[in-house]
């Protein structure tokens, strides 16, 4: 099938670059959303096909630079060691994107943080809207509001990736 085919060489291609760059795992900004939900599938998918070619043993083998990788007895540990997830809520998240980010990290068995940046969102909201002279909202201003949460999501999950020495993977529009 081409979508098996789609997993197994991005699966083959994220194993590569982590190898090749000796960066210490993933980070993905899980949204809750289908993008990042499924960009930390492949992440786990290729724990999962990488163990079932080489053994448990030849995988950690062959990712040696990552530390603690070899203390790993299952594919799950694998996966917890090289995946992190960060949910970065705003007063516009849904229990809903929450909950599901939240599962499937659990699911996964992926590292799991949250934080809110409603405050860093609404103070560049606040700080445009000062500059335009003009009160900014959901009617009107839609994208653009949207934008701001999302790019606003970027410094603090780029520092965990960094903290990490780890690697960020975007995950928009699939």
């Amino acid at each position: 099938l081409k979508e098996e085919e789609f997993a197994r060489a991005e699966a083959l291609a994220l194993f590569d670059y982590l190898r090749k760059s000796r960066s210490g795992g993933f980070v993905i900004s899980l949204s809750g959303g289908a993008d990042s939900s499924a960009v930390a599938c492949l992440v786990s998918t290729l724990v999962h096909l990488g163990v079932a070619e080489l053994g448990l043993a030849g995988f950690a083998k062959k990712l040696a630079h990552v530390s603690g990788i070899e203390s790993a007895r299952t594919p799950a540990e694998l996966v917890n060691r090289l995946l992190t997830c960060v949910y970065q809520s705003t007063r516009n998240s849904s229990d809903t994107t929450r909950s599901a980010a939240a599962g499937l990290a659990k699911a996964l068995n992926a590292k799991y943080i949250e934080f809110d940046i409603d405050r860093l969102t609404q103070g560049y909201t606040d700080m445009v809207a000062a500059a335009l002279r003009r009160k900014l909202d959901w009617a009107s201003d839609d994208i653009a509001l949207q934008n701001i949460q999302a790019r606003t999501r970027g410094p603090g999950v780029w520092m965990i990736a960094n903290l990490s020495n780890a690697l960020l993977l975007a995950t928009s529009n699939r």
